[in-house]
């Protein structure tokens, strides 16, 4: 197993260390980060210095080259545990991919989920009681954790993060300050005023009859948002008046969001097509991620209420090159700077819900989320070649300039399967039967688990909405939405629905690029 790993910049650089004799490379490569050259074939060995490894080559001309690496989190001796908060389809996600890094010794997930908890992905602390800090940071000490990820949006607007770096542990996931992007969505909008981000014309009121004169004013379709968090489910895009009126009554008259409903953004409806961009953040710097489009309506061909998301692919087609330049210089990195600005540094992935405008092809953003969307954590966990502890360990210390990320160059796709009346009310309970077969369809298939329980009978039951992602890697999109869907068709739940078009808008795509 190699016990060492580091990426430098453009192509990616590993350096690895055996805990048998010498290692050999036979290439040449200029790494920057570590401020070394290095010509090859070359022999290596490690030698463990304290907190620091110290990698030494020679060749047969008789030079040498020493390059240390700092807190060497890498060696096998000293690989690092960690614990990924939440218990969902992203974090299970999150931790099928920690688990396959060679910098992680343990992943812990808290609570997790029973069905991370029988994939053998990571051991699951259901009973640790993530809402609050000093447990979570009593459990860190005590397991030796060495690092925490934090997944889900409400630990982070709690500010878990805050007191976890306080306590020295390092932690992946921006402050309750720099979190304020999603937990606020006056917030966000009011930065993109400042730092001139491109977005929607919008206004925020927390008066309901004002709301209904701006939108009798501004005429429909248009948008309506709760301010704050509502699980992905607070926001209304009405195609008439009547239905703009409806929304904010239920926000603001009737409270069915609570406090984050509290307040309203009313904002213009754009028309284009939706993409989901994410970007890894160290405080300064930005590392694009590679893209990923969403279906957050619930039913095929784009009807019905939105959720929190029904189905997504990776890569886009509609992120082109160009257009993931457009959007770092024009969206990621001036947020990036102007939280700087703000005096409070984000750290952690940059989730921007974007728009590209069918009228002049430019990206416009619609949303900030603080961390990895789902289901796109999925498909982006699939396709994931590099160590991902270690990136992130590499974010959390402000070192993201020198890493570089690998991808597989193939599709991948997931499928949510949900409970059949979500994004209503649903029925909790229901026996799931078949995943192991359904699994077992092609090697390329990983089922992830959102809302799965064990029963008192040892039988897997639904217990929340949306409930498992069926996701699939594929040559194009054609293979990997067959995969996907034979995968499903498998699956023996009565009781659950799914969509049956997801990656429709990359077929589209296709056809009219062959045609």
């Amino acid at each position: 197993m190699a016990s060492a790993a580091a990426y430098g910049v453009g192509a990616p650089l590993k350096l690895a260390a055996t805990r048998h004799g010498a290692h050999s490379l036979a290439s040449s490569h200029r790494c920057s980060g570590w401020k070394c050259s290095v010509s090859y074939p070359v022999a290596m060995r490690y030698v463990a210095s304290g907190s620091r490894l110290i990698v030494q080559a020679s060749e047969s001309g008789g030079s040498s080259l020493k390059a240390s690496l700092a807190d060497a989190n890498l060696l096998a001796e000293e690989r690092i545990t960690v614990l990924v908060i939440g218990g969902g389809g992203r974090e299970h996600a999150l931790c099928y991919a920690l688990n396959r890094s060679p910098s992680c010794d343990a992943v812990l997930c808290a609570p997790g989920n029973a069905g991370i908890a029988q994939s053998g992905d990571a051991t699951c602390i259901s009973d640790l009681d993530i809402s609050d800090s000093d447990t979570v940071i009593a459990f860190c000490r005590k397991r030796g954790v060495g690092m925490v990820v934090v997944g889900p949006e409400a630990p982070l607007v709690a500010g878990l993060v805050n007191d976890l770096v306080k306590a020295e542990i390092p932690a992946f996931g921006p402050s309750s300050e720099a979190a304020a992007l999603e937990g606020s969505k006056d917030f966000m909008k009011k930065l993109c005023d400042k730092y001139n981000i491109p977005t929607a014309k919008y206004r925020t009121f927390a008066d309901p009859a004002e709301a209904k004169q701006y939108v009798k004013d501004q005429g429909a379709p248009i948008v309506v948002k709760a301010d704050g968090l509502a699980a992905g489910k607070g926001v209304v895009v009405a195609m008439t008046l009547d239905e703009a009126f409806e929304a904010i009554d239920s926000m603001l008259v009737q409270g069915s969001f609570g406090s984050a409903g509290s307040r309203v953004i009313i904002e213009e409806y754009l028309e284009g097509e939706e993409a989901s961009f994410f970007a890894l953040v160290d405080g300064e710097n930005a590392l694009p991620l590679e893209s990923a489009q969403d279906h957050k309506r619930v039913g095929d061909g784009d009807v019905g209420p939105n959720t929190g998301g029904m189905g997504a692919y990776s890569p886009a087609p509609i992120v082109t090159e160009e257009l993931k330049h457009t959007i770092m210089e024009s969206i990621i990195i001036p947020t990036v700077q102007g939280m700087a600005a703000e005096g409070c540094k984000f750290v952690g992935v940059l989730y921007a819900g974007l728009m590209i405008e069918k009228k002049s092809g430019l990206p416009k953003l619609i949303e900030y989320n603080v961390r990895f969307g789902d289901p796109e954590c999925q498909v982006l966990m699939m396709r994931l070649e590099s160590d991902l502890a270690q990136v992130l360990m590499s974010a959390c210390r402000g070192e993201l300039g020198d890493v570089s990320l690998t991808w597989s160059p193939e599709m991948a796709m997931v499928v949510v399967l949900a409970s059949e009346g979500y994004p209503g009310s649903y029925k909790k309970g229901t026996v799931i039967r078949n995943l192991e077969k359904a699994e077992q369809v092609s090697p390329a298939v990983k089922i992830f688990h959102a809302g799965t329980a064990l029963d008192g009978s040892g039988n897997l039951v639904a217990v929340g909405g949306r409930v498992l992602g069926i996701t699939a890697k594929g040559r194009d999109i054609e293979e990997a939405r067959a995969r996907a869907y034979d995968a499903v068709d498998v699956v023996d739940w009565p009781e659950g629905f799914f969509r049956r078009d997801i990656g429709w808008r990359a077929l589209k795509h296709k056809q009219v690029a062959n045609y």
